[in-house]
Formats: structure tokens, sequence, C-alpha cells
């Protein structure tokens, strides 16, 4: 007999129980998550990756229990490797025992070890009820996790019911994002019912008409597949971590530069006119299909990721259709969190100005507007990226340092229209302040319009430029500010905050 011959008994046992574990909960169960329109774990995991590079570990851990729940291992998304967990809710409800608990580590784990992006597919009942083994002295994948954070950049997605344990990878993520289908929780409706005596249902609970408003989930999308392929567009805009630069798209030597007239015609010389900062970012950046992160949360302010000469960077700008512009605090919050995850990854900020301040009133100071505007003004004056800053008509107050445009904050570049207005508050709400005649008011008014050409006469800004420059400004800055990088990328010290 030879020795192929006597390992074929022995592969054939290794076939059989991979199998079993590639069959998930069995063909009704995996029938019946098809039927709600949902994919399952494997064809998750299949649709992210780049066709043929997934390779699974921990195949065989729980035995006789598929997988243990948790499909995961290594693969590529545009070339760039990865790792990957998906919670397979046709086995056990996807909940958590202590083989998939090991695997959960060991995902972090090798993606700190390799400076690979981690990231995991949720869909489950969090820690399986076990008699309290997950409480002794074992690995807890959170642990890990938040070692990666700031390190490399860490993505999860929701879609389907995500509860206990399971639910806490979201908000400790860089970014999370909702399918229609998904819902978040700490505890699942059963559970709100026993405790509390309230009825609800999954989708009232934490569905993303819940998750999306109040900030633990960043994004949504309908399906599954578009969940899966905004993930994919997610991270091309981030370097694999923290000790490389961004993937830059190349360009000729112009850099795409181009004047930007109809930024004439979007931004008013009248304070008063509303506009819609998105098509502000439309017109400068490279292609308008730019990334907003977060936009049915703290919607005065626009988080974006984009490309400006070929360079990924992250966008911070105000919305003057929403509150004026005033920063609110879930707006604060949610740029703070932004910036932190830019600057961990190198990803240059370009600050775009028009705001009246922070947002005053009772129901502002009772929401922590101060204590969320600190929060921003602390991670950005803290960042180490590039910055760039455009006052395009209005910064007043603590409004204009949250947003970079004070002096001495290490800007690369700092411009503004001429026009711009700014100062401790507008002349309009200083002259109810201090009770002011016409006359004062009127000097006031006038001393506001000349206030760009008093601050650009002392050097408050680099320069003074036409809308029409804008672009070219803002690349032309850039590009010189990128020769900064003249050394291995290292990591910045941050601190996990998410709104």
């Amino acid at each position: 007999m030879s020795n192929a011959q006597d390992w074929q008994e022995t592969l054939h046992d290794l076939s059989r129980r991979r199998r079993h574990a590639h069959a998930m909960g069995g063909e009704e169960r995996v029938a019946k998550h098809h039927g709600k329109g949902k994919l399952d774990a494997r064809a998750r995991v299949a649709h992210l990756l780049d066709p043929g590079t997934f390779q699974e570990f921990g195949t065989l851990v729980g035995g006789e229990i598929a997988a243990d729940g948790l499909v995961a291992g290594a693969g590529r998304i545009d070339g760039t490797p990865v790792m990957v967990g998906a919670e397979d809710f046709t086995t056990l409800a996807g909940s958590i025992g202590p083989g998939g608990n090991a695997k959960r580590y060991r995902l972090a784990e090798l993606s700190l070890r390799n400076k690979i992006p981690l990231v995991m597919l949720l869909e489950g009942a969090g820690f399986r009820a076990a008699g309290g083994e997950h409480y002794g002295r074992t690995p807890t994948d959170l642990i890990a996790q938040a070692r990666c954070s700031g390190k490399v950049p860490t993505v999860s997605a929701v879609l389907g019911p995500s509860a206990g344990h399971g639910a806490l990878v979201a908000p400790v993520c860089d970014f999370s994002i909702m399918s229609d289908q998904g819902a978040i929780f700490t505890a699942g409706p059963p559970v709100v019912k026993e405790a509390t005596g309230e009825d609800i249902s999954k989708e009232d609970l934490g569905g993303p008409t819940v998750a999306l408003p109040s900030g633990v989930i960043h994004n949504h999308a309908e399906t599954d597949e578009a969940v899966l392929d905004d993930i994919r567009r997610y991270l091309s805009y981030f370097p694999s971590s923290a000790w490389s630069y961004p993937p830059t798209r190349l360009y000729d030597e112009d850099a795409g530069l181009r004047p930007t007239p109809e930024l004439l015609d979007i931004v008013s010389r009248d304070n008063r006119n509303i506009y819609d900062m998105r098509t502000v970012v439309d017109v400068i950046f490279d292609e308008p299909d730019w990334l907003e992160i977060q936009p049915r949360y703290g919607q005065a302010i626009i988080c974006a990721l984009a490309h400006l000469g070929g360079y990924p960077v992250a966008v911070v700008a105000n919305q003057p259709t929403e509150l004026a512009g005033s920063i609110d605090s879930d707006a604060a919050d949610k740029a703070a969190h932004f910036i932190m995850v830019a600057d961990s990854f190198h990803l240059p900020i370009v600050f775009l100005a028009d705001n009246p301040g922070m947002l005053p009133g009772s129901g502002s100071e009772r929401s922590g507007v101060l204590r969320s505007g600190a929060r921003m003004f602390a991670a950005q004056t803290a960042a180490t990226t590039l910055k760039l800053h455009v006052t395009l008509r209005k910064a007043f107050g603590f409004g204009s340092m949250v947003m970079s445009l004070l002096g001495f904050d290490n800007q690369v570049a700092t411009f503004a229209y001429p026009g711009a207005t700014m100062g401790a508050m507008s002349a309009a709400a200083l002259s109810r302040a201090s009770h002011a005649d016409e006359d004062v008011t009127e000097i006031l008014k006038n001393m506001e319009l000349e206030a760009s050409y008093r601050s650009a006469g002392s050097l408050g800004f680099d320069e003074l430029i036409s809308p029409e420059e804008t672009r070219n400004a803002l690349v032309l800055a850039l590009q010189r500010g990128i020769f900064s990088r003249q050394e291995a990328a290292e990591p910045v010290s941050r601190t996990v905050i998410t709104p």
C-alpha cells in the first residue's frame, strides 16, 4: 500500500468535517435565511472579498456546531489583505461560544499583528448561555479589537439582529454600516419584555430608524450586497494600517488643476442666503462620488471621504441648510470621531467653514454642546495630519476654532473668500447684546464686512482667494504639504470616542 493510499481515510474524514462546517446550519435553515432576502455568512464573505482569495481558519472549531457559528479568515479587497469574520445566524442564531470567542480574538490579533484592516459582519444573539465559562480567565475579542483602534482600520456591518456582546463590536469600530434588515441593541425584544415589561419589535428597538439618528451606526445601505460594496469603497480611501500612507490615484503634473467658477453661483455673498454645502464639495473635489459618513446624524456638519488631486482626504464642512450651519452637540461629536480616524490613518483634512458659531440656546446647553465642542476642538488641534482650511462666508467664536481657523494650529494652508466675516459673534448679535443704537450697529456691520481684509493684513489667513481659485489653491497646498511625508508613517496616539 502506498503512502497516498494510507492518507485516503484520514483525508476523507477531514473532507467530511469541512463539508459539515461549510453547510452551516443545514439546508433548511440556510434556505429560510435566503428567503428573507439575505446572504448567508459564507456568501457575504465571498461577496466582500476579491474572488478566490479567502483563506479560512478555525473551520473545525465547534465540532458539531458548524464553525461554532463564526466564519473567520483572511482575504483581499482590491488586492489589499484584510481579516474578516462573519457571524452565521443559521447556526444557533450566530451566538458566541468558547470556540467562536477564541476565533474573534484571533481575528483582531492577526489584524494588528499583520497590520491589515479588520472587518466584522454581524448577525448574532451575543454570548451563548453555557454556564458562565466566558467569565473565567479567557480572552475577549473586544480587548483585542480596542488594541486595533488607531492602528488598523476597523469596520463592522450589521446585517440582521445583533445583540449583547456581539453588538458592542459595532460602536468600537471606526466605521459601521447597517442594512434594511439590520438591528442593534444591548438586549433583544424578549429580554426587554422580561426586564421592563416593554413590548417592542426589533426594528423599533434598534433598526435603521433608531440606530442611524442616534449615531450608534454610521451609514446605511438597503441590501447585504450594497452594504458589502460600501465597505470595499470605504476601505479604498485608507492605508492598510497606520504604518503606511493612504493610496494615491496617479495624476499628471497639474493634478487636475481647474478653476471653479461654479462656486460664484453656489455661494451667495449674502450671509442670509442658504446653499447646500454638498454642491460645493461636488465642485471642489476630483469627482462628485465622494462618500459621506453619518449623513443622518449631526447633520449641521458634513463628514466625507473624497479625493483631491488624486490624494484621499477627509472633508469636514459646515452645512448652512441645517441650523444655518450652527454646530450642535451631535455634529461636534460626529466630527470629533471622524477627525480622529482620519488623523490615525494620515488622511489630510480639508475644513470648509461657514458657521455662525456653536448652537446657542437652553436645549443646546442641556445636550452638552460645550462638552462636545471641546471634544471636537481637542481632536482637530491634536491632529498631526495635514490640515487645510477655507472660510467661505463666516466663522464666529468657538465655531471658528473647532474648524481649524485660528493661526498656530499647524495648518498646511488657510484661505478665505474676500468679504468673509468673523469675530466673537456676528454684528447683529453683538449690537443686540450691547443694546447699540442704529449708528453703532451700522458701524459694526461695516467692520464685519471688512474683517477678512483686516485679518489678511495681519496674516490671519495665508491668502484671500476668489471662489474660482478654491480647488487649485487647495490642490497646490496639499501637494506641497505631502512633501512632509519623508519618513515611514507611524501611528498617532488616540482614544476611542464614538458618538
